[in-house]
């Protein structure tokens, strides 16, 4: 067996993109300040609801004030289109204006666009607009919103529903109830949360008046995209007349996929005034004007047999979809049910799912997109199956598990499960954390007056169905090699984990190898990143265009060394002749004076259109004191199947990341709306964002299975850590509370709070 290769696949090399982040000279939108510039601001609704009319005629004529764009201003452009691509009849989602137009549907909704030569003259300009606003009834919450009676979001999507859909075969799932031993059921909030990455959303558009051409500066999860939504849907522009570049971007998790009106307008006020125009969102920006996440409403029931084998799966399952559609809006509830079965052989299943128009900021893709909402739904299902029949949670879980010999394996709702060993890597995170001795643990907690609550949650998610990805390598002139590909790093690490797959083909350290990405006029195409297909998709593509490269420069080197092709090897940036010393480097080779151009690069596309299917076990153990409801997390591990691990420092990163963000779910995040639809939490004054000290230390292995189907053999891994770790955490919480006081139900975030009250009502109910 060949012995690894230094930088390659399988090592911990460091991220080489971060010396620079780290010594502060990292490149964000923010940073791009072409001088002269303007600087633009949003008026936004403080109604939830409201018809209003607006003057902006004092504004304008104000000092340093360059333009004042409201809705008849910009009444040419196209709307933001949903991209919701699945086939649902009826399916006509309402209009998404640039700006709103006589009426407006949620707090932050935006009705005027202003650009002055500073920002505080846009600001001043901002005062001065003239609104009149009169009131109309709001409705918040998915559960109001589908009343009689309440509050019409939009007047034609009766009862406020987008569509009403059924997925699987209702009448076999009710005969299946019908007859079965047992039926266990939940009823859960997956409450919605707000994507607070560390750098807030920004803007720079510059015209070239001679060239009719706009570039625009914008930190996004993909430059091709927005081009495409923007520069052609939007604009109605040719998207050769348009330049996207994405700088270095500070988070994304979905929300930065996405376009907004913002990048609309500043377009439309640079080609106008032809000058060149910043915005940058301050954090009420974001809490109002960017597409927030999850908010379900969801009861599920399982059918069971006397000894705990499912039969059959039946769940009514609510979306939230806010005032909008944004651009994937309605695909993350309908999409997501088809992950409800988990890891489990179930073979009758029904689904209801219902999207729901509310009073509220628009809801769209969040790390997992769906999957974590499913995962929550089945695992929280699961444990409550196990104290129904009054087994343990890892005994059921092995009942039902779809065994190894079954793979690959089509579940009920036609995904493709290729490859994994699930009992194996939930025993191992027993194994970890010393399940068996728990009793002991929980005792000793409880004569120093706490609770203990151990759980689990084994997971299963879909990745890497973005679509087609390309990637160029290319040798440059110095024998370094460039990767050009239109994925789009948002912190991930992609500069270090593509320049380990050009080690593995040529042993290449990465200072050597350099990543173009996020600029639509250096990369031809790209899908941007999202649904962890990064690595699945453009991985697959840098590996097999590097390939293809290689076996260009030896043809180019068996000329250079006289010999045949078949006879050379690569490997620190030399081309050699198999157990001799005679090699010429990279350099030589592209110095060659009669070299085709063509044969210094190669390009590959890769699409994984069966998907991967990464999956695992994350195990919680906590420690809840009665007498405050603080929950402390003293144990976590995680047992993940990715396939391959391409980078163990990069991947405990993502996991690590991941889990905090469900912890932070789990006990403490969530966006509150008052009954007039204010936004309650809309500053970190309210709205609680996990802290280091909120998390635990991360136990974090592998038990990897690889992918079939992909030919890296990766599954993906960068949204894993948010699908398991919101029912692990919830499930453990869960666990101390029904043994100690007979509750078996706490809803996300499990505060401090909301577990004293329960604990308090729980005493009394039973006298304890």
């Amino acid at each position: 067996m060949a012995a690894p290769i230094k930088f390659g696949v399988g090592h911990s090399v460091r991220r080489k993109e971060d010396d620079a982040l780290i010594r502060g000279k990292g490149r964000y939108t923010d940073d791009v300040s072409p001088s002269p510039s303007l600087h633009a601001l949003m008026l936004r609704s403080p109604h939830a609801h409201a018809k209003f009319t607006i003057n902006v005629t004092k504004a304008r004529g104000m000092p340093g004030v360059a333009a004042v764009l409201i809705a008849d201003d910009v009444k040419d452009l196209g709307d933001l289109p949903c991209l919701f691509n699945f086939e649902v009849d009826p399916f006509t989602g309402p209009p998404y204006p640039i700006l709103a137009r006589d009426e407006v549907r949620h707090v932050g909704d935006s009705i005027a666009f202003v650009v002055a030569d500073t920002i505080d003259q846009a600001r001043d300009a901002i005062e001065a607009i003239e609104v009149n606003w009169t009131p109309l009834p709001a409705v918040v919450g998915l559960v109001n919103a589908v009343k009689k009676g309440a509050p019409q979001v939009w007047p034609n999507h009766a009862g406020n529903v987008l569509f009403d859909v059924p997925i699987g075969d209702k009448a076999a799932t009710d005969a299946v109830f019908a007859k079965a031993h047992a039926v266990a059921e939940v009823s859960i909030v997956n409450p919605r949360v707000i994507t607070n990455f560390m750098e807030t959303r920004a803007a720079v558009a510059e015209y070239d008046a001679k060239k009719d051409h706009l570039t625009l500066t914008i930190g996004s999860q993909g430059s091709h995209r927005l081009r495409e939504i923007i520069g052609g849907m939007v604009l109605k522009m040719p998207l050769e007349k348009m330049r996207v570049i994405c700088p270095d971007v500070g988070g994304g998790f979905g929300t930065k996929l996405f376009p907004y009106r913002e990048y609309a307008l500043i377009s439309v006020a640079a080609k106008r005034l032809k000058k060149t125009i910043k915005w940058t969102a301050d954090r009420s920006d974001h809490f109002v004007g960017d597409a927030q996440g999850r908010d379900n409403v969801t009861v599920a029931k399982m059918a069971l047999a006397e000894d705990g084998k499912f039969l059959a799966m039946d769940v009514d399952l609510m979306g939230d979809m806010g005032a909008y559609l944004s651009t994937f809006g309605p695909y993350i509830p309908h999409g997501g049910a088809g992950m409800l079965p988990g890891l489990y052989d179930i073979q009758i299943f029904h689904c209801r799912v219902r999207t729901v128009f509310t009073n509220t900021v628009p809801v769209d893709a969040y790390r997992g997109a769906g999957r974590p909402e499913a995962a929550y739904v089945i695992e929280r299902l699961v444990d409550a199956c196990a104290r129904k029949l009054g087994l343990t949670p890892d005994a059921i879980r092995r009942k039902n598990f779809i065994p190894p010999k079954a793979l690959p394996y089509k579940t009920v709702t036609g995904k493709v499960y290729d490859s994994g060993d699930f009992t194996a890597h939930m025993k191992r995170a027993m194994e970890v954390a010393n399940w068996k001795e728990f009793p002991k643990r929980a005792k000793a907690a409880k004569k120093a007056g706490l609770v203990r609550g151990i759980g689990l949650a084994s997971y299963v998610e879909i990745c890497g169905t973005m679509g087609d990805e390309t990637a160029n390598v290319a040798l440059d002139p110095n024998g370094d090699v460039t990767i050009l590909i239109g994925t789009q790093s948002s912190g991930q690490g992609h500069q270090t984990a593509y320049a380990q797959l050009i080690a593995e083909q040529f042993g290449l350290p990465p200072e050597r190898v350099h990543i173009v990405q996020g600029d639509t006029d250096r990369v031809a195409t790209g899908l941007g990143t999202g649904g962890s297909a990064s690595i699945p998709t453009g991985g697959v593509s840098v590996q097999r265009a590097a390939h293809d490269l290689g076996g260009k420069l030896k043809e180019i080197a068996a000329e250079a060394l006289e010999t045949s092709a078949a006879d050379l090897e690569i490997s620190d940036g030399r081309i050699r002749i198999a157990g001799t010393d005679r090699s010429v480097s990279f350099a030589d080779l592209a110095k060659r004076p009669d070299v085709d151009p063509s044969k210094l690069n190669a390009s590959a596309t890769f699409n994984q259109a069966d998907g991967t299917y990464p999956n695992g076990t994350h195990l919680a153990e906590v420690e809840i004191d009665p007498a405050t409801g603080i929950i402390k997390i003293v144990n976590y591990v995680i047992v993940d199947d990715f396939g391959v691990t391409l980078n163990p420092l990069l991947l405990a990163g993502q996991v690590h990341g991941g889990a905090m963000q469900g912890i932070g779910q789990a006990l403490m995040e969530q966006a509150v709306f008052g009954s007039d639809g204010q936004l309650v939490t809309g500053t970190f004054m309210d709205y609680a964002m996990p802290r280091a000290a909120d998390g635990p230390s991360f136990h974090f292995e592998t038990h990897n299975v690889p992918c079939t189907t992909n030919p890296l053999g990766v599954k993906g891994a960068g949204e894993a850590g948010a699908i398991g770790s919101c029912p692990a955490v919830v499930n453990a919480i869960v666990e101390g509370l029904w043994r100690e006081y007979k509750i078996d139900h706490i809803d996300m975030p499990a505060t401090a709070e909301r577990v004293w009250i329960a604990i308090r009502e729980a005493q009394r109910r039973h006298n304890l």
